[in-house]
């Protein structure tokens, strides 16, 4: 079963849509029993090995899986996972291939896949990719034909491509999804901006704080409004300049005076167009997580920890101790005992120790 023009676009693209689909290989395993009238097509995904694997199962047909939990404690694969394993990539088995060598087993599996109401079965293992291992299945009531091999091995490299791009797009979804929560917990927002220093995107954690600053949502594809004249200009220079040959380095720029809110403005590198990136301070109200972790940390009590923070957030001691509600000579006697632990000069160097600890990450 060779593919056709009109498979091209009934198999195809809903292979490769399943990239950004949330239902991922699901719509390409509907159209694939469809077009074969198999009962059941299965795409099976498992990513390592041993108890800790995680197997992803995208079917249509008949549900194996819950199918075989009815009549069955182990499901309709997890039997022959060992016998998948030793396939050869890109050849398509009959089942037969690998139980007719153990009289035993073929007897048992054969009772199992009757229960399901299947006959026979076609499987290709796709090559693994990192450390996914993948197979496509078609079953069915009766006997297979060379119909069935052939529509398996003539999707063999689109299925393959397609998960390989699954992968690293998955990789790189990981590593952005990290990147942002690793800036949000430094305080950090981020914007992009066109050299035109239109906004292409933005993240939450900044677009939150524009909208309290601007009174409006800053728009993609539209320039920030209101920023004062100078600001404007020198945006839209910087935006020439970093999307430009030779950007040059990183420089700062006062976006809003009050309340008061600097960025850092550079070049983007890895990006599908020459862009400006913007990265911002925001706002980091420190909470009771900051003065535990500081205690943790630094072996400290939590009023003394407490007392850092305070000093971390500008105030003076007495400020700290009308904060705290201490004396002041209560305050005095921490701040002598935490500069003694921290093994630190005054306060000067107690805000810097606070300052660089992972204690005040949001």
């Amino acid at each position: 079963m060779a593919l056709t023009t009109r498979d091209e676009t009934d198999l195809l693209l809903p292979l490769f849509r399943g990239l950004s689909d949330n239902r991922r290989f699901s719509a390409f395993a509907d159209r694939l029993q469809r077009r074969t009238q198999a009962e059941y097509v299965g795409l099976i995904q498992r990513i390592g090995n041993g108890p800790e694997a995680i197997v992803q199962e995208f079917h249509s047909g008949l549900d194996l899986r819950t199918l075989a939990q009815e009549s069955d404690p182990l499901d309709a694969h997890a039997l022959d996972r060992f016998h998948y394993d030793n396939l050869r990539p890109r050849r398509v088995y009959s089942i037969a291939e690998f139980f007719d060598h153990d009289p035993a087993y073929r007897a048992a599996r054969t009772q199992r896949m009757l229960r399901l109401g299947i006959t026979d079965e076609r499987i290709l293992r796709i090559p693994d990719i990192d450390a996914m291992s993948a197979w496509l299945i078609i079953a069915r009531a009766q006997p297979c034909t060379a119909a069935d091999s052939a529509m398996l091995s003539n999707l063999a490299p689109y299925v393959e491509e397609a998960l390989r791009a699954a992968v690293e797009l998955e990789r790189w979804r990981s590593q952005s999804s990290i990147s942002t929560q690793g800036l949000a917990y430094s305080a950090v927002g981020w914007m992009t901006m066109d050299r035109e220093a239109r906004l292409l995107s933005i993240d939450s954690g900044l677009d939150a704080r524009l909208r309290e600053i601007l009174g409006s949502p800053p728009r993609v594809g539209e320039r920030l409004r209101d920023l004062g004249p100078k600001a404007e200009r020198e945006l839209t220079a910087a935006a020439m300049q970093f999307t430009g040959e030779t950007p040059g380095l990183a420089r700062p720029l006062l976006l809003f005076d009050d309340p008061r809110l600097e960025a850092l403005l550079m070049a983007a590198v890895d990006t599908a167009r020459r862009s400006m990136l913007v990265l911002c301070r925001l706002p980091n109200a420190l909470s009771a997580k900051s003065i535990d972790r500081l205690a943790r940390l630094f072996d400290l009590p939590p009023r003394e920890a407490e007392l850092a923070i305070a000093l971390y957030e500008g105030h003076s001691i007495a400020e700290a101790a009308e904060r705290m509600g201490l004396t002041l000579e209560t305050a005095r006697n921490y701040s002598k005992r935490l500069y003694a632990k921290l093994e630190v000069r005054g306060q000067a160097q107690l805000v810097r120790l606070v300052s660089s600890s992972v204690a005040v990450m949001a």
